[in-house]
């Protein structure tokens, strides 16, 4: 029997706190949520292993130190309305719960959406919503967002992002494939966006964001 609780408090102290995460509520957030309970059944003891983990076909749950550094620089607080994109199973969207004041999680994939909510509701919490929607486009019905966060990396943030966020808003994302990317924050001040580049990390991308192909004749 695997001692589930034992392997959080240990992924936190091997995996996270040695990778400059230092955020006491991320920290908090991710010793509170039982990462297991969001991976398929043959996967759960595999669980807090330091690795992406796959929970459906070319979608993942984040390796954890990459996505405590996210959520650290995101410097979420109770007062922000935060838009998640890509909510997989919902593991993302419960540590969201615990940072922000609520979250709308958007999904494309109608089996995630439904084990995403499924998720959530057996524990409780309910200032997460997920909806089933284009990833590209996010969720403009409730827009705009304090946060946008983008969960897996791209290539390109689609300007229909940009314009959920509202005056002051930010997004964050890792942008570029592999050893290559970065972690981003888009700021966004007086209908104009700012970027500026934080880390190198290499997450899993998120199927639909990237670049057109251009014609070179």
């Amino acid at each position: 029997m695997i001692d589930f609780e034992a392997a959080r408090i240990k992924m936190v102290e091997n995996q996270i706190r040695t990778t400059d995460v230092t955020s006491h509520s991320v920290l908090r957030a991710f010793l509170t949520v039982p990462r297991e309970a969001f991976v398929p059944e043959k996967m759960k003891p595999l669980a807090y292993i330091d690795s992406d983990i796959e929970i459906a076909p070319g979608r993942f749950l984040m390796e954890a130190s990459p996505l405590a550094k996210i959520l650290q620089l995101a410097e979420i607080n109770k007062e922000q309305l935060v838009l998640e994109i890509g909510a997989g199973s919902g593991y993302t969207s419960a540590l969201l719960s615990h940072l922000a004041g609520s979250v709308i999680a958007v999904e494309s994939d109608e089996a995630l959406v439904q084990a995403a909510s499924a998720n959530l509701s057996a524990l409780g919490l309910e200032n997460v919503q997920v909806v089933k929607g284009e990833l590209e486009q996010g969720y403009a019905a409730e827009a705009p967002y304090d946060l946008i966060l983008i969960s897996g990396a791209v290539e390109i943030v689609p300007e229909a992002l940009f314009a959920q966020l509202t005056d002051g808003g930010r997004l964050i994302t890792v942008v570029g494939y592999g050893n290559a990317s970065s972690a981003r924050v888009y700021t966004k001040e007086h209908g104009v966006v700012s970027e500026a580049t934080y880390f190198n990390t290499s997450v899993k991308p998120l199927p639909g964001f990237r670049k057109v192909s251009e014609f070179v004749f």
